[in-house]
This record gives structure tokens, sequence and C-alpha cells, in this order.
């Protein structure tokens, strides 16, 4: 009895201190870099950088069906798939722009250029210049889900017209976690403002 109490208790050890490992590695990824305009109740103007990314476009299933493909695909990008098989370091968050198709996006870490990036040898994948846009975010915590997205975008949609703030009607979910990081789970939905002063 007293083996199997002090293997649990050598078990919840060593899980909790591979959270903080996991939390820890999380905090030093190259995340898209903004400056926060404005708040207001759960909500976040933000002016973003302009970045590079790549991106997959995919069909119109569940959120758990389409987000481990467009990773899987994007993924094997950056752990070697591509002509020259380098290896490029992850980034966060991931984009999933949501609408009648998804489309997943890594951005592209700081000191490639559109010419410099290696070809992919999945031709699916693409690269995008995003110049400097203006968002609203509001944030939620734990795993996403398709139910989670639809709720935390109604929010979102009811919060801007309560301030009379007008947008573009697309919405992209951002998630920030690998999936095996059970604690601080921070996702996101945003949507691109227009003419926000």
């Amino acid at each position: 009895m007293k083996i199997t109490i002090i293997s649990f208790i050598i078990c919840i050890i060593v899980l909790i201190l591979a959270q903080v490992y996991i939390t820890m590695s999380t905090t030093r990824t190259e995340q898209h870099k903004y400056q926060v305009l404005k708040s207001f109740s759960n909500v976040e103007i933000r002016k973003y950088e302009p970045a590079i990314f790549s991106s997959v476009m995919l069909g119109k299933n569940s959120y758990r069906e389409i987000s481990g493909k467009g990773f899987g695909i994007l993924a094997g990008y950056i752990f070697g798939g591509n002509e020259k098989k380098e290896n490029i370091s992850m980034t966060s968050p991931v984009t999933m722009e949501l609408g009648d198709s998804t489309k997943m996006k890594f951005m592209v870490p700081k000191g490639y250029t559109m010419n410099s990036l290696p070809e992919p040898n999945d031709k699916r994948i693409i690269f995008e210049q995003q110049n400097e846009k203006i968002i609203a975010a509001i944030q939620f915590d734990g795993w996403a889900d398709n139910d989670k997205i639809e709720y935390y975008t109604e929010q979102l949609k009811s919060s801007l017209a309560k301030e009379h703030i007008s947008h573009t009607n697309k919405f992209s979910y951002l998630g920030y976690n690998p999936p095996y990081e059970v604690i601080n789970r921070r996702n996101e939905i945003i949507v691109e403002l227009i003419d926000f002063k």
C-alpha cells in the first residue's frame, strides 16, 4: 500500500514539473508582436506588426478534424518537409481563419523573407505577407472546441456592436499552447477592424 501511495505521489510530482517546463518553453516561443491600443470589458484592441505566414486551405469540418489536419501539414514543413530539409522554429499563436472554408496559418520566424523561405515539399502550403493591422480580440482558457469558438465569436460581436466598432465579420481562432500543455491554456477569437480610430 505504501509503495502505491509513494508511486502515485512521484507521478504527480513528475507531471507537475513537466507542465512547469512546458509552460516555460511556451513563453519562450516567438510570438506575433502587437501593441494594445484599448481595452473594454473582456476585449482588447490591438495593432499587429507586419509578418509573413505559411498557410494551408482546409475544408469545413469540425474544429478538431481541421486543426489536427492543418497542424500536421504545416508542422511537416517546419520540421524539415522543404527543399532544404531545414528545421524552422515554431511560433505562436497558430491561426485558423474561420468561414465557409478554413485556413490554418503559422507565422514565419523573424529573419526570413518571402524570397529566403525554403520551398515546401507539400504544394498545398503557400506563403503570404500580412501588413500591419488592427484587430479586436477576446480570450478564453481551457481546450477549444466548436461550441467555445462559436460562443466567444458571438461574445466578441456583441461587445463590438455595443461600442459601435466596425469590423470585417471574418473571424479567426488563435491557439497559443501545444496540446500536451494542460495548465495556463490561452485561446482567442479575433476580427480585423475597419477604420478604427
